[in-house]
């Protein structure tokens, strides 16, 4: 059967599973009771031969549909070839942002695909995330003719931010001069059009909108150091340490094959699965 990739020969995974005996250690059998889910994430998996993935389907270019009206998108292609490396068919549940993490918290799908760091603690305490398929930090953006190169040149310079993110608190915190903006779009045309010199924003983000407008005459100055940066990864919920490794297993895999190079510059001109 194709399952028996994912479940390391059937019957031996399930033995391995519950001993502990994996990456992590604690098993199907340890199951927190944060999560409203029984059994062990490979027993669902192997019963069903099917992954259920929740993701939002309107995050583009991550999650989002086509002009065919088919689901694609950086996070649905990967999980697509995350599932075919484990010999397992995927079933994407489409939900709202608001609502997903409940959902998997309770069992509504086995994974979330959907750009998901676990940077707090309260997430951290409640789910696991894979081996990173992307990762992502702060990029500086100025005009092709500035002189903008770090960050410390933004002081007195008129920097393009929403002023509730955490961006805007940093070129803030630079004693950048801050000119109002509802988002990146807004931003990247204030300079364009030389009301603003820099904006302080997400590294993917930007690549998104560069890649859609090669033309813009803006570039990216200068990029946040690669411990800073935050990894997404498949996310599910504690206990389940054993389908997470395996998942991972399957990410370092399509790194080294080169499928998230080939999709990295597919949907932002470039290989995002690298820190």
């Amino acid at each position: 059967m194709m399952l028996k990739k994912f479940v390391l020969g059937g019957i031996a995974a399930l033995v391995l599973a519950a001993c502990g005996g994996s990456e992590g250690g604690s098993g199907a059998s340890s199951a927190p009771a944060q999560s409203a889910v029984s059994g062990s994430l490979i027993e669902r998996i192997n019963n069903k031969g099917t992954v259920t993935v929740g993701t939002e389907g309107t995050y583009a270019p991550f999650t989002y549909h086509d002009k065919d009206g088919k689901l694609t998108g950086y996070d649905v292609e990967v999980t697509r070839a995350v599932a075919e490396k484990l010999g397992v068919k995927v079933e994407f549940k489409e939900t709202q942002w608001d609502s997903m993490m409940a959902g998997l918290k309770a069992g509504r799908f086995d994974v979330v695909a959907n750009q998901v760091g676990l940077t707090s603690p309260e997430r951290q305490a409640t789910f696991d995330k894979s081996e990173p398929y992307s990762w992502s930090g702060a990029v500086l953006v100025a005009r092709n003719d500035s002189n903008i190169k770090s960050i410390a040149d933004i002081k007195g310079v008129k920097t393009a931010q929403s002023l509730t993110s955490n961006y805007g608190e940093k070129a803030k915190a630079a004693g950048a001069d801050l000119v109002a903006v509802d988002g990146l779009a807004q931003s990247l045309t204030l300079i364009e059009q030389k009301r603003a010199d820099a904006t302080l924003n997400d590294e993917l983000a930007v690549l998104d909108y560069l890649k859609k407008n090669p033309n813009a005459g803006v570039k990216i100055v200068w990029s946040a150091p690669a411990d800073e940066k935050v990894g997404s990864g498949l996310i599910v919920n504690k206990g389940n340490d054993e389908a997470v490794a395996k998942f991972s297993t399957a990410i370092n895999e399509l790194k080294a094959d080169g499928t998230l190079k080939k999709l990295g510059e597919q949907f932002f001109g470039k290989d995002i699965s690298v820190q």
